[in-house]
């Protein structure tokens, strides 16, 4: 049974989502995202990694007719993967994906390799997808995300982090709770964990 089926239904998509049983975000955690978008309609968003989530993403803003994706990617190998599909699905008018190499950030008294922000659009963002780069870089690999895009998050964006059932990204929430008090958090309990965060109104 393909697991993304009802998801591929939900987005009146003819052919078949492509996925990596261990390495593409979970079926109910890109529901979870269509199901936000679709309703919401976004006009930017970004992600920190590619893959099937871009496509989801970019089939969303297709169906609203409204909002295009960035995606934030280290690896050459999956800058043209993704790209492939989305020109295979003619997704590629709704989502970009941008190489971006890791690099060196110094944030408080720690070294981070994060994606390089050289080439990073200037945009406001109106919905954040967390799910990179991966954890095995090194530790805390997915917490410079809000510290380096704050600036860039639009009023009422809404942040997804994909894994938040690891230890891990259980410390980078409280991290970045601690860190910014006006930052409210949901936790929702898919097969790898979703956490869902935003910037309360001031």
């Amino acid at each position: 049974m393909n697991p993304y089926k009802p998801l591929q239904e939900k987005l009146q998509l003819d052919a078949d989502l492509p996925y990596t049983e261990h390495w593409s975000a979970a079926a109910d955690f890109l529901t979870l995202l269509a199901e936000y978008c679709l309703q919401k309609k976004p006009a930017t968003v970004l992600e920190c990694s590619s893959g099937l989530s871009t496509l989801v993403l970019a089939r969303c803003c297709q169906l609203n007719q409204y909002g295009k994706v960035t995606s934030l990617e280290n690896g050459a190998e999956f800058v043209s993967d993704t790209q492939a599909r989305l020109q295979q699905l003619k997704l590629n008018d709704y989502a970009s994906v941008v190489h971006t190499p890791l690099e060196k950030y110094q944030l408080a008294e720690t070294s981070f390799d994060w994606y390089s922000l050289k080439d990073m659009p200037d945009i406001r963002i109106d919905l954040l997808v967390i799910d990179g780069p991966p954890g095995f870089i090194q530790h805390h690999s997915r917490y410079p995300a809000l510290p380096l895009l704050q600036q860039q998050l639009g009023s009422n964006c809404t942040i997804f982090l994909d894994d938040a059932a690891r230890d891990e990204e259980k410390e980078i929430i409280a991290l970045w709770l601690e860190k910014y008090p006006g930052l409210k958090h949901r936790y929702i309990d898919t097969e790898r964990g979703c956490s869902i965060l935003q910037f309360e109104s001031v």
